[in-house]
């Protein structure tokens, strides 16, 4: 096909495309408004050793995977519950946590995820306060030289939505909708692709020129027209 082709078919039913991916984009719209808001709230604890030492920062390292553990327990999940006053069992409380390290900054990230933004702000501030207070308790029995220092890095301070987002919801909505409408488009072309309408398509499908053509006869059900290939003749059905 030529560029004149797709520009002939843009014209035709980019209609299509653009109707399909405004209404995907609207229904996404419309989802997104009927489902629960979600929040979420996070909080950073700095794990540090308490001397410059490079084999106790490469310990360090180590266990920020076993603190993770530690945090993401059933027992822990009881003792939020428990200081913070929450209705709710400790699968549902475990289930709104995502806890995870990264070494390169000796930090542990606690995010808690809630209907409502109070609640989540609770849970991640007073899973860092018991953490903080346990590692707090544990240096007591170490030696001064080996302690490993637990601290929060600031406070829970803005609880962000992280769900619905409404706009990159209708983003890939739209972009969807739009690639449906594409599909649809290459279907009704394939399925017209052996209708011959116009002198244009005489001379792709057949090779020949067209020489001239004669209109169909006014008012007839059918219009019906007479294309002149040289000496030969075709007769074609007017769409």
């Amino acid at each position: 096909m030529e560029l004149r082709d797709y520009l002939k078919i843009i014209r035709k039913r980019g209609w299509i495309v653009l109707v399909v991916a405004l209404v995907a984009g609207l229904t996404a719209i419309g989802v997104s408004k009927m489902l629960t808001p979600v929040y979420r709230a996070s909080i950073q604890v700095s794990v540090e050793p308490a001397r410059l030492d490079w084999g106790l920062s490469g310990t360090i390292k180590d266990i920020l995977r076993s603190y993770v553990v530690r945090l993401d327990t059933y027992k822990m999940a009881q003792k939020v519950i428990d200081r913070a006053q929450l209705d709710m069992s400790t699968d549902e409380l475990k289930s709104k946590l995502t806890i995870s390290s990264d070494a390169s900054n000796y930090t542990i990230q606690i995010d808690a995820k809630d209907t409502d933004p109070i609640v989540a702000k609770q849970i991640a501030q007073t899973m860092a306060e018991l953490f903080v207070e346990e590692r707090e308790q544990w240096n007591q029995q170490q030696d001064q030289r080996d302690r490993v220092s637990v601290s929060i890095v600031d406070n829970v301070r803005d609880v962000e939505l992280f769900s619905p987002k409404t706009k990159i919801n209708a983003l890939a909505g739209a972009i969807f909708g739009a690639i449906v409408g594409g599909l649809i488009v290459l279907v009704l072309e394939w399925l017209e692709s052996d209708i011959v309408r116009t002198p244009e398509d005489v001379e792709r499908f057949v090779g020949w020129t067209v020489l001239g053509t004669i209109p169909g006869t006014p008012g007839a059900r059918q219009g019906r027209r007479r294309t002149f290939l040289g000496r030969r003749a075709t007769e074609e059905v007017r769409a």
